[in-house]
């Protein structure tokens, strides 16, 4: 079958390792099921696995693509959930010691087939087009968790996305609006702070500006270049969620400001797949549909993760069998 898939691990320059060709086809476990894939996003994640960040060498070559939506065999249309835990672990699975994502320890979704659990497969609604649905199992998902599950925050309180141009801050901003939250977001460039705005942001500040007043809550994504900021940036008793650090730890942690202001800070990742069930059908009810910045066919995998490598993102990428 036709895939995308990373030949070997390359921390130097991930691209070198991506290929575009034939696999043999999967056929699923007992208690799996076959998926024909219709679209997938890309993340970065996909780059990750391309760096061999999370993976061992002997477990390449390795699909890439962690989110996707598409067919059974028997017609149903689905939406992936990529968290895949132990059959035995009876909680929140994104807390499970042995889960692990798509494209970790199983092939991804940048393919004709992929083979998934039964219950990682949630029903696509009507509403949403495979595009729109491949968005939402790592990116939105995790933007939902942050929001509404970790933040502890109430709509009509005033929030903050830092990097506004990204998978997770689009859906934030998406979400945070759509649910009745002031939206404040910064980014590094005029083009940037305009999405925000375009995406209903309220207000989009440069990158590490003096806001206004402070905010009751801040989403982070972007790790170093921005935390010191987020946490100046908080009103007494406010939250910083965060769930990435693309530019990597922090340099100093902000002890001093964190426990004289009884600040909180919540790690958060990925969702459950009761959480994304909510999510799907959130944004089918509120009618929010994800921002997708370029939609190419999966032929065209490279040009996509190359845009991931060089920040110019405004929104997610997707592949797609009907693009080009």
């Amino acid at each position: 079958m036709f895939a995308v898939y990373a030949s070997e691990p390359n921390p130097s320059d991930p691209l070198a390792s991506l290929v575009v060709g034939e696999r043999d086809t999967p056929t699923p476990p007992p208690g799996w099921v076959s998926v024909s894939v219709r679209a997938a996003s890309l993340n970065m994640h996909d780059l990750w696995t391309l760096r061999g960040v999370g993976i061992k060498p002997e477990q390449f070559p390795m699909i890439l693509g962690c989110d996707g939506a598409g067919v059974l065999e028997d017609g149903t249309e689905v939406v992936l959930h990529s968290v895949i835990g132990d059959p035995d672990w009876g909680g929140d699975e994104t807390l499970d010691p042995k889960r692990t994502l798509l494209t970790e320890k199983h092939q991804g979704t940048f393919a004709e087939t992929v083979v998934v659990p039964r219950r990682n497969a949630l029903p696509k609604p009507a509403g949403l087009t495979f595009a729109e649905a491949a968005c939402m199992g790592t990116a939105w998902l995790t933007a939902y968790r942050m929001l509404f599950v970790k933040s502890g925050l109430r709509p009509g309180q005033t929030i903050l996305v830092q990097g506004a141009s990204g998978g997770v801050a689009t859906a934030l901003i998406q979400l945070g609006v759509a649910a009745g939250f002031r939206v404040w977001a910064t980014g590094r460039s005029e083009e940037k702070r305009a999405l925000a705005k375009q995406l209903g942001a309220h207000e989009a500040f440069e990158s590490g500006a003096r806001l206004p007043e402070r905010v009751d809550g801040v989403f982070e994504t972007v790790g170093k270049a921005t935390w010191s900021h987020s946490m100046k940036s908080l009103k007494p008793g406010g939250v910083v969620v965060i769930s990435g650090a693309t530019t990597g730890d922090a340099s100093a942690a902000e002890l001093q400001r964190l426990f004289f202001l009884q600040l909180r800070v919540v790690g958060s990742t990925m969702g459950t797949r009761e959480e994304l069930g909510d999510l799907l059908k959130f944004c089918d009810l509120a009618g929010v549909r994800p921002q997708i910045g370029a939609e190419l066919p999966f032929e065209q995998a490279a040009e996509g993760l190359k845009a991931m490598v060089d920040g110019d993102v405004a929104g997610k990428i997707v592949l797609s069998r009907n693009a080009g």
